[in-house]
């Protein structure tokens, strides 16, 4: 009985909620086509649809409240500036499913709520009618059940009592049968779909590892100034001491002597790997100079004649071309930002790819030129290097390719290899860079 009562509760008061839903599209409508009329409507559009929102809510929070589930809010609060508010409007998917579920309320909760209205309605009616009957003229008397007349109270007891027994035992069967369908119905329309979670998942876990990965490189920087400034200033320190000591030594120190000159050597050597570990964790170069510069420096010592073209489309900038030299200033008029602000994983990776491929055409390819093309479009960076060596790379040979696949796997972005026999060889990568 309880699960009667609540059901009908639910259809009933469903009813005059869709009636009234009716009026919502044309409102919309008539609000939408007076912003090209008198303009009205480029204000109130926009606030129309928070309306909206908020009346698919109540429906969506009554629904849920009558399956006992929980729901997560949804709310559309509005920027400041028309031009803003539209594009949210227009961009925001939560809209469009509100303007989904407006039609599906019409369709389905008007029916649902006439339903549930005559299966709990005919009972209350044969209860109330069927005494009365002795009101209605002889030839028009009062029917039940299908049609059939009642003339006397033996009919109208028997007939009602049959009536409110069926309607009742089809009502208690069938109203929260019906109410759960439509609410059921109500909160699904209301739902993202399982497709747009996972999108939605995605984007949150692209943005999650983005910010890993640029605190990751944070933190490569800060290990590297700690490295360069404290452990390895001191190692030079330590081999220049021993360095006087050798010579303050005396021609027949013997053992001594040996032993100062092993602790040198090896504190040089110490030096040597230090240093090493710095270039390969995050290239002081890049954060002196930046990834231009650095650019420019990798190019000049890269063994085979190479030039860096620079470009961000985004900006609508032009190219620039920058050759092997350094210019007057060795390196730092390149530090002018051509392709704007990057992440840091970013500038390290597209560092390291470059590198790779100029150090692989330099031993490998034969090359008389290579040109190093990074273009910077909105929110990707196109890093191409292509030489005009004889080509044929392979990766099962456990080339350099291997690696900047790796590397560019881990910010999502994708390598391009293009070297037939006799070359050339073009290395296409494209990685996100969304600040």
């Amino acid at each position: 009985m309880r699960e009667l009562l609540r059901g009908t509760r639910y259809l009933l008061g469903g009813l005059p909620s869709a009636v009234a839903t009716l009026f919502a599209p044309p409102l919309l409508a008539v609000v939408a086509l007076s912003s090209g009329i008198a303009g009205l409507g480029l204000f109130a559009f926009p606030r129309a649809t928070v309306v909206l929102r908020r009346w698919a809510e109540w429906h969506r929070r009554r629904a849920a409240a009558y399956l006992g589930v929980t729901v997560t809010p949804r709310d559309l609060v509005l920027g400041k500036g028309l031009r803003a508010q539209w594009r949210q409007v227009l961009d925001d998917p939560e809209v469009r499913r509100d303007a989904r579920w407006t039609l599906r309320q019409i369709v389905t909760g008007i029916p649902a709520g006439l339903a549930g209205l005559a299966l709990v309605g005919t009972p209350v009616f044969t209860v109330v009618a069927a005494p009365l009957w002795w009101l209605f003229p002889a030839d028009e008397p009062l029917r039940l059940l299908a049609g059939i007349p009642v003339t006397g109270w033996g009919s109208a007891l028997g007939l009602a009592a049959v009536s409110v027994a069926g309607f009742g035992a089809l009502s208690w069967w069938a109203v929260p049968r019906l109410a759960g369908f439509h609410a059921r119905g109500c909160v699904a329309a209301l739902e993202p779909t399982a497709e747009e979670l996972l999108t939605e998942r995605v984007g949150e876990l692209t943005e999650s590892r983005a910010g890993v990965l640029d605190a990751h490189g944070a933190e490569l920087r800060r290990i590297e100034r700690d490295l360069h400034d404290g452990t390895q200033a001191r190692l030079v320190a330590i081999a220049m001491r021993l360095g006087v000591a050798r010579e303050s030594l005396p021609d027949d120190a013997g053992a001594l002597a040996k032993l100062l000159q092993e602790a040198h050597e090896g504190a040089e050597e110490a030096m040597t790997e230090l240093r090493e570990v710095i270039r390969t964790m995050y290239p002081p170069i890049l954060a002196d100079r930046g990834l231009e510069g650095a650019l420019a420096a990798l190019t000049a010592r890269a063994g085979v004649p190479a030039e860096v073209e620079l470009q961000d489309l985004s900006a609508g900038g032009a190219s620039r071309r920058g050759g092997t030299s350094h210019g007057p200033h060795g390196g730092e008029e390149a530090r002018g930002g051509e392709l704007g602000k990057l992440p840091a994983s970013v500038e390290a990776a597209a560092y390291f790819i470059v590198a790779e491929t100029l150090t692989n055409a330099a031993k490998h390819s034969g090359a008389t030129r290579v040109l190093v093309r990074l273009t910077r479009d909105g929110g990707r960076l196109l890093v191409e290097v292509t030489d005009d060596g004889i080509g044929g790379v392979n990766e099962a040979l456990g080339t350099g390719v291997v690696g900047i696949r790796r590397r560019v796997a881990a910010l999502d972005g994708t390598v391009l290899v293009s070297s037939p026999a006799g070359g050339p060889t073009a290395i296409t990568v494209e990685l996100p860079c969304a600040s």
